[in-house]
Parts: structure tokens; sequence; C-alpha cells
């Protein structure tokens, strides 16, 4: 793999050198036996300029097959660069799904221009895709299936598929549909090749399709894909009018998606629609700065438990140096904890009816970790400050019983979270040590006030 990728960035490297030499007849020989997407990443090292004359020089289906690989900045340049009917040519070419992508994220005026050059159909299509609601089974699909009828025979269906199969985004899963475009049936190619050519597809289709509304969230898509190892999937609208088909390259643009999403916001982050290098300073602080805000505000209740045993602090200066310690272990803790149920259930492993068996494996999980780190620390302390025993029993109960309700608590926030709708990759590592935080120094203080016999 890393040699491949060597690769690739010499022959991109020897590329911008004929680009500079402007050989472009030797240049173009070499973008034709090359990969779309290497030739997108080639283009995204070309400055303005270039850019446009390295992509006339492609052939049509080429040069459309690599626009839809382009980073929207690229994508903008070029139409902005080209004329309308090498605009309409790309644009009526390019698969709906990728036309949608990029119109999303293109300026108005952009996208006025684009629509305007596109044929009727396509605009139609454009449009539809373009009203259903953000992150839904509509807004990623696309409109090139193939679909047949269920009496058609098996040897009508090749002979569709030749016709009309060299557009569509897949063509090995085929959907039957009756004269209203209500899905009725699945056949693969798989089916088609292994019957005789008379058989009526209505005789060997599946029945029982699984499928997905056109409104239905974006990641329950995904995970239909993942639980049933699909290469697609048919969207169909309220009336189970077939309407389009999710390819399982889409449904891996969205898992990227969402994982990054469910990555800043565990980070303590707003998510942010462009790439980190390609995102400003000002937005990036804008995505950081609110939950910060939050948690620092939230810290002081920290202060606050500090300041009400101050008291114990000035009979027993000692205490102050464990709970640095006593705060890290049980913010490590919950984080731990909650960073296994976030990923169990954006995987489909846990639900929130689980929260019971979620919490008893947890609280014995607990328990022996909570052993074993005091074990250490008693050994530890013992040695460091002999004479001291109610001290080291004090700081060593206290990691117990923090570990304990820290793996608790970080479990179960992110289950809560989702019961009341919210995303349970807020619940992570930096809310989880805040609320762990004022839990372990309430139960220093607590112990140390009725171990050492200390006011509060």
């Amino acid at each position: 793999m890393l040699d491949e990728e060597i690769k690739i960035e010499d022959k991109i490297e020897e590329l911008l050198r004929m680009t500079a030499d402007k050989r472009y007849r030797e240049l173009k020989l070499q973008l034709v036996e090359m990969n779309e997407v290497d030739i997108a990443s080639f283009i995204e090292e070309l400055d303005s300029e270039k850019t446009v004359v390295v992509f006339r020089m492609m052939p049509k289906e080429l040069a459309t097959e690599v626009f839809a690989c382009l980073p929207v900045e690229k994508q903008q340049h070029i139409i902005t660069s080209i004329t309308d009917y090498e605009l309409r040519s790309i644009i009526d070419d390019l698969y709906v799904d990728d036309a949608v992508d990029m119109l999303e994220e293109l300026p108005a005026s952009i996208v006025k221009r684009v629509l305007q050059n596109s044929s009727p159909d396509t605009r139609k299509l454009i449009n539809q895709f373009l009203n259903y609601p953000e992150n839904s089974a509509g807004s990623v699909m696309t409109a090139e299936y193939v679909g047949l009828k269920k009496q058609m025979t098996v040897e009508e269906a090749f002979a569709y598929i030749r016709k009309y199969g060299v557009d569509k985004e897949t063509i090995y899963t085929c959907y039957v549909m009756d004269e209203k475009r209500r899905l009725e049936g699945v056949v693969t190619v798989k089916d088609l090749l292994m019957n005789p050519y008379d058989t009526v597809l209505g005789d060997i289709m599946d029945v029982h399709v699984i499928k997905a509304y056109t409104t239905e969230d974006r990641e329950e898509v995904v995970d239909t894909f993942n639980e049933y190892s699909l290469l697609s999937l048919p969207v169909v609208d309220k009336e189970n009018r077939l309407v389009g088909i999710i390819t399982v390259d889409d449904v891996m643009d969205v898992m990227e998606q969402e994982a990054t999403e469910d990555f800043e916001k565990m980070a303590a982050m707003l998510p942010s629609e462009k790439p980190y290098l390609k995102t400003s300073v000002f937005q990036l602080a804008k995505n950081r700065l609110p939950w910060l805000m939050i948690l620092m505000v939230s810290s002081m209740v920290t202060g606050g438990i500090l300041l009400k045993y101050e008291n114990a602090f000035a009979a027993i200066p000692l205490l102050v140096t464990f709970v640095p310690m006593l705060m890290d272990t049980g913010g490590n803790s919950g984080s731990q904890a909650s960073t296994m149920i976030i990923r169990g259930m954006a995987v489909g492993e846990v639900e929130p009816s689980d929260i019971m068996k979620v919490v008893w494996k947890e609280l014995r999980v607990g328990v022996l970790c909570g052993v074993g780190l005091a074990l250490v620390n008693f050994i530890r302390l013992m040695l460091q400050y002999p004479g001291q025993l109610m001290i080291c029993l004090t700081v060593v109960m206290s990691i117990f019983f923090t570990v304990i309700i820290a793996k608790t608590i970080g479990c179960t926030l992110p289950i809560l979270a989702k019961v009341i709708h919210l995303d349970p990759a807020i619940m992570a590592a930096p809310m989880i040590t805040t609320i762990v935080d004022a839990c372990s120094l309430m139960i220093y203080f607590q112990l140390a006030c009725r171990l050492l016999g200390l006011l509060g």
C-alpha cells in the first residue's frame, strides 16, 4: 500500500513537470491511462490557469468522472471558467447524487448558472433531490438505477441492461416495479445468469426487499447497510414508489462524515463542514469556543468544592497533593466507559434498553479496576509516607469509589442522551471528566473528614 502511494506521488510529480514544460500532448496520453481519482489528486496541485487547461484536454467522459472527484473549490473554479456548452455536457453526464453534493456547497450564483445549463430532466431531478431534508436518505441517493418490469423475461432484462445500463450507478442489483413505479421485488445479475432466457422475472425476483424511505435519517441507512451487508439499497417514497438507490460508495462517504462529526463532538467542538486545512481560523475558534465556555463554567463547581473544604487543606496540606491524581484517574475511568458505550451505540451493539446490563457490567469492571489501582497506590503511599496510614487509606478508598462512580456515570450519560434524543457523542471525555471531577472531590473530602476527623 505504501509503495503504491509513493508511485502515485512520483507520477503526480512527473505530470506536474510535463505541465510546467507545456508537454501537453504527452500529458494527455498519460492522463487517459490513469484512474480518475489520481487525476483529481494531480489537478488539485495545479494553479487556477493550468487547472482549466488540463481539464479541457481530457476526453468528455473522463473529464466528467474527474470533475466528480474534485474538491468543491476546484469544481467552482472550473464552472466559472468553462463555456455554457461545456458545463451542460458535464452536468448532464454527472450522476445526480454527485451533482447534488456539489450544488449544496456552491454559492447561489453558481448554482443558478448550473441549473440554467442543465437539461430539463436533469434540472427536475436535481431540484427534487435538493428538496429532501438534510441528512436524509433522499439527500444521498442517486436516480441512476436499473428498473425492470416483472412481466419481462430474462432475455428482455439482459437486452434492457445492455441498452441502458452504461449510465447507471450499478447494474448488479436490478429493481422490479409495476406500471406506477411501485417497488415489487429485486433481482440480481446472478439470478438472471442462473436462469433460462424465457424465465419471467416475476417468478425469480425476491419480493422481501430491504428498503429505505426518502425521509429516513442517513445514519439509519448506514446501520441497514452494516446489518445486511448490502451493495445498494432502494429508496422509496410514502407510496412505495421507487425514487432512487443508495450505493455502498455513498454510504462510505456518510460513514466518514458521521465519524468525523462524532469525533469533533467527543472532543467538545461543534462539527465543521470543511476539512481542517480549508477551515478558517475564525471558524475553528467559533466551533470550539462554545463548549470551552460551557466546560469552563461547569468546572467552577470543582472550585467551589475546593473552597468549601479549605479548612481540611489548612489542617493537612498533604491532602492537596493527591487531588490531581484523583481527578485524572476519575476522568480517565469515565472516558473509557463513555467511549466504549458511544462506540457500541454507533454500531448498534448497545441500545437504550440495555442500560441495566451496561451498568451492571461497568460496576463489576469498576470494582476490579478500583481494587487494582487502590492496591498499587496503597503500597506506593505506605513506602512514600510511612506512618501516615489513615491518609493512605483515605486516598486509596477515594480512588476505589471514584473509579466505580466514574465508570457508572461514563456508561449511563451517553445512553440517557440517546433517550432524550441528543447525540451520545456530546457525553464524551470533556463532559464526563468535568462531572466526575466534582464527584471525585466530594468523595475524597467526605472520606477525609470522617477518617481523619477534619471539619469540612
